[in-house]
């Protein structure tokens, strides 16, 4: 009996030893085969050729767009940058009342500090450069959006979000632009990728609250879009302490004292510069002095213009995305209503929830079964003339009259040193960071009043109410006249008294747009002074 019932133990065990060794076997095969399939070769690991491709069509994306789109994109990160290294600039009046940070032109300063002291700072560089390190953080974004989706959920899917994201004309737009929502949208991203999802066991805290926290150094009203999905972590946590203590305070505390150093070494002393910013833009309001929408127009029109063609498939996305992603589709409803309390609106203050979108039409995409071919191409024909058209053409005169300032600076032929003066809304143009030369310039200025002085007028809505008035004041006496104006051609007729008393005379017209508006017109003038006894 004894003997019997070792040999039934031996051979249990003999079989599991066999079985054991063969899984063995079978592991090792499928982790090679997984190696080479997930790895891959090449610098950028597992997705190498989808990460050279993004980088090649951002840098395309990049040289593509040629036109200017807000003031901030130069004023607030170039023009600020240009002055920490080269010591000349135009600091506007957010500077002198701390409400920006220093933390991203930072970013740029590096840069230019780097092309001064290898002597290769020509203008070209310090407008390129920036715009190129901007286009290849927007291609590693791109390709870890395709990363996000293919951990979670398929290759399949990822493809079609990917698709979705290149095709957006609205991202093409503003992607490779140097604006504080652009670094917003590529560390929304990166966060995303580490966010522990509902049913997951992915993420990494420390890692997405320290992307966070850097994302509202650089744009503290990026604390709106998260805060939904702060809550749900924080909810779904069970130590919730822990995640408090142990992560949040010091990642918070860490990037708040990181911020605070850069903003007292440049300030020159300690000020809290998120706060002040979001004071004024959320709690006082104060944007509204930049002009104010009705409550409903990022609903009406803000959302479905960025969102365009891919509008049909991001509604039809939301009804077919996982119950993990609904936190996704709360935050984007989350920051429309927050940001439709606040008078002041702009198409790029929404732009950061576009990733999010992007997710809920390539879930519309890849659910899609016989209109999936016809649905691409529509997507792709229409926003490729959308993109066309805005890159290429719809506002580029502001940044082409800078190429007839730089060459002012050339020339040096003249007898009088040049000087320009912008008769245009304010922050039209670009300033010292696309002339890189301390040329004078001036501009009419729009400071807000911040007094309560209910009968404040800044200088640019003084000039427009009176235009000729206004430079017959200004330039009383002719030693004080600019060498150069530069203004749209919708006040042309208006100042052409001046024009012609002193001396004026028509040197380049430059187009701008096909859709004038108001104080902007569908040409730029510029006009060049002319000595009396040569006329």
């Amino acid at each position: 009996m004894d003997t019997l019932r070792r040999k039934l133990f031996l051979g249990r065990h003999a079989a599991a030893s066999e079985t054991v060794r063969l899984r063995k076997r079978k592991s090792t095969l499928y982790s090679k085969e997984r190696c080479n399939t997930e790895q891959g070769v090449g610098l950028f690991g597992p997705d190498s050729y989808l990460t050279m491709f993004s980088i090649v069509l951002r840098i395309v994306n990049c040289f593509l767009v040629q036109t200017s789109f807000v003031p901030d994109e130069y004023w607030q990160s170039l023009e600020v940058a240009h002055n920490m290294v080269f010591k000349y600039g135009y600091l506007t009046w957010e500077w002198k009342e701390r409400l920006r940070g220093y933390a991203y032109p930072l970013f740029f300063a590096s840069f230019y500090k780097l092309l001064q002291i290898f002597k290769k700072d020509t203008v070209q560089l310090l407008i390129w450069v920036p715009r190129l390190v901007q286009s290849l953080l927007a291609a590693l974004a791109d390709v870890k959006l395709y990363s996000i989706v293919k951990k979670h959920e398929s290759t399949e899917i990822a493809k079609w979000v990917y698709f979705s994201q290149v095709c957006s004309w609205f991202t093409w737009y503003c992607s490779t632009r140097t604006i504080t929502n652009s670094m917003e949208v590529v560390l929304t991203i990166f966060t995303l990728y580490y966010y522990p999802f509902q049913g997951t066991k992915t993420g990494n805290s420390s890692k997405y609250l320290a992307l966070i926290a850097f994302a509202i150094i650089v744009r503290p009203t990026a604390v709106i879009l998260w805060l939904p999905l702060l809550f749900f972590h924080f909810w779904q946590e069970l130590k919730k302490l822990d995640l408090f203590l142990y992560k949040c305070l010091p990642v918070g505390c860490l990037t708040l004292g990181i911020s605070l150093t850069i903003d007292r070494i440049f300030y020159g002393e300690w000020v809290m510069v998120q706060w002040n910013f979001l004071k004024f833009n959320v709690i006082q309001n104060m944007g509204s002095f930049y002009g104010s929408h009705p409550w409903h127009w990022y609903f009406t029109q803000g959302f479905p213009v960025i969102m365009g063609t891919h509008f049909p498939f991001f509604i039809h996305g939301c009804l077919l995305v996982p119950k993990k992603y609904r936190v996704l589709l709360i935050a984007v409803i989350w920051t429309l209503v927050v940001y439709s309390f606040l008078s002041h609106k702009e198409f790029r203050f929404i732009y950061p929830v576009m990733p999010f979108c992007m997710l809920f039409c390539g879930y519309s995409l890849a659910n899609l079964k016989t209109w999936k071919k016809p649905a691409a191409c529509l997507l792709l024909v229409a926003n490729l003339s959308v993109v066309l058209y805005t890159g290429l053409i719809h506002q580029r005169g502001t940044l082409d009259v800078m190429q007839n300032v730089q060459q002012l600076c050339k020339d040096t032929s003249g007898k009088d040193e040049p000087s320009l003066f912008f008769l245009m809304p304010c922050h039209s143009t670009p300033f010292y960071s696309h002339v890189h030369c301390p040329i004078k310039m001036h501009f009419l200025e729009c400071p807000p009043d911040l007094t309560g002085n209910n009968s404040y007028v800044d200088e640019a809505d003084l000039f427009f109410e009176e235009p000729l008035k206004w430079l017959n004041i200004r330039f009383s006496g002719q030693a004080s006249l600019p060498t150069h104006l530069v203004f749209y051609n919708v006040i042309e007729q208006k100042i052409e008294p001046f024009l012609i008393t002193k001396g004026y005379v028509k040197t380049a017209v430059l187009f701008h747009t096909h859709l004038p508006d108001g104080r902007i017109g569908s040409h730029i003038h510029v006009y060049e002074r002319k000595m009396m006894d040569n006329r």
